[in-house]
């Protein structure tokens, strides 16, 4: 059974069509992994046992009978603790949350259950998701694949240490700014962003709605596809015959080289190596529009922000930890014609980047700058926390700010991701894109 632990959702799911995995075994030996891992109580914030057990018993009668609802019907996945779950708390990761119960379970829980998928619970996460390392003083940080020690990416950190270590077969995550992408870069996992409103975000904590996304953290291209199509309720896209012979690339030169780190760059290069090897032609470009988007940032982030959590932040504000608390705050100094401006202007760019890169396939760069940092010394040394963090979210956060579809996959050197912008609501269009650079990656 713990081989099951290492594989992918859609080889599971195939496995229990054919009858050699049984729904229920395999939930139990997922819980039963998640109480026993040494970091289990660092990756899950809570299980939800009972509903796992009843699903996992449904999903088993269904494939006896014949009349499985997808091929993931009966697949355990885990769930970011920002997406309700009726009647088990769901906080966000944050004290300021404590003791929330919701009633219902959000929209794309509710989609992925109907496809038969299995709820194991909740993952840690960023406070309110409002960093990318991954770091919660207040309640846990997950640890990352490679060295406990160092950052696991964040907001959706516990739901990538659930994938990485065995504990789930997919994590759903949020991305607002990089979210899923980031701890999917920096613990080797495949990250989609979806386009902002491709997925329902009701029962959904909020953190920016305007540039909140929902996304899933998977060991494969195909795993990906398969949650997008049970979260949205619809058909996945077909990945059959995927090639990059004839596919334009475009690497991205604006502001995504700038303070590079050796190994991040080196995997990049790698990556753009092997592509370019399966017959991709790849050009690169500077385009300006993404340096005048990057300026917006400050105001259209953490307006939203503190204009959604502000009134709870000051009603308690040692519930949240000083660093963000303070970065909340920053969204106080702008004012309401600031704001609307700033999204006239992003509109503007938007459409002119649209033009610029009309005759490319995707749009390529690292997908993080910075390998995982020390988490001892980002709990120590403010200016290093900032620095990193910054850095950490600055090439994700240009495909949020363009409103596209984007994902991250591992380049095959450690802690390094590749991230592919594809178009807005283009989804299937990027991930068959995907997955043929993910045959020519491996």
């Amino acid at each position: 059974m713990a081989e099951w632990r290492q594989m992918g959702a859609a080889e599971l799911g195939r496995a229990i069509g054919r009858g050699e995995i049984d729904p229920e075994e395999l939930t139990a030996a997922f819980l039963d992994a998640i109480r026993g891992h040494p970091d289990g109580e660092r990756i899950y914030a809570r299980t939800t046992e009972a509903r796992a057990l009843a699903e996992a018993q449904a999903a088993r009668r269904r494939a006896e009978a014949g009349h499985r609802l997808s091929l993931l019907d009966g697949v355990p996945i885990s769930w970011k603790d920002l997406f309700d779950t009726a009647g088990v708390a769901t906080e966000a990761g944050s004290r300021l949350l404590a003791g929330r119960v919701p009633a219902a379970d959000a929209e794309v829980l509710r989609n992925a259950a109907a496809h038969g998928l299995v709820c194991l619970g909740k993952t840690h996460m960023t406070e309110l998701a409002f960093s990318g390392l991954g770091v919660n003083p207040m309640t846990a940080t997950p640890p990352n694949l490679h060295d406990p020690a160092l950052a696991p990416g964040g907001s959706s950190s516990g739901a990538a240490a659930s994938v990485a270590f065995g504990l789930a077969a997919a994590g759903i995550g949020s991305d607002t700014g990089g979210s899923v992408r980031i701890p999917a870069a920096w613990n080797d996992l495949v990250g989609l962003k979806t386009t902002s409103g491709r997925l329902p975000l009701a029962g959904v904590v909020p953190l920016c709605a305007r540039l909140d996304t929902v996304g899933p953290l998977t060991r494969t291209v195909e795993d990906a596809a398969l949650l997008l199509a049970a979260m949205a309720g619809t058909r996945p896209a077909d990945l059959r015959h995927a090639g990059l012979r004839g596919v334009r690339l475009m690497i991205l030169e604006t502001v995504a080289f700038d303070d590079i780190r050796p190994e991040p760059r080196a995997g990049f290069d790698h990556a753009v190596e092997r592509l370019a090897e399966a017959g991709a032609e790849i050009e690169r470009a500077r385009i300006p529009e993404v340096a005048e988007a990057m300026e917006l940032a400050g105001i259209l982030y953490t307006t939203e922000a503190y204009a959604t959590w502000g009134e709870v932040i000051e009603a308690d504000p040692e519930a949240i930890s000083p660093r963000l608390r303070d970065r909340f705050r920053l969204g106080r100094a702008h004012s309401g014609v600031d704001y609307v401006r700033g999204w006239q202007k992003l509109d503007g760019i938007r459409a002119r980047w649209r033009a610029r890169v009309a005759a490319h396939d995707a749009v390529i760069l690292p997908t993080t700058p910075n390998l995982p940092p020390d988490v001892a010394r980002l709990t120590t040394d403010p200016d290093y926390f900032v620095t990193e963090n910054l850095l950490a979210v600055r090439n994700t956060r240009i495909a949020n700010l363009l409103g596209l579809s984007a994902i991250t996959l591992p380049t095959g050197l450690p802690a390094t991701g590749i991230n592919f912008m594809g178009r807005p609501f283009d989804e299937e269009g990027l991930l068959r894109l995907a997955a043929a650079a993910e045959a020519a990656l491996r």
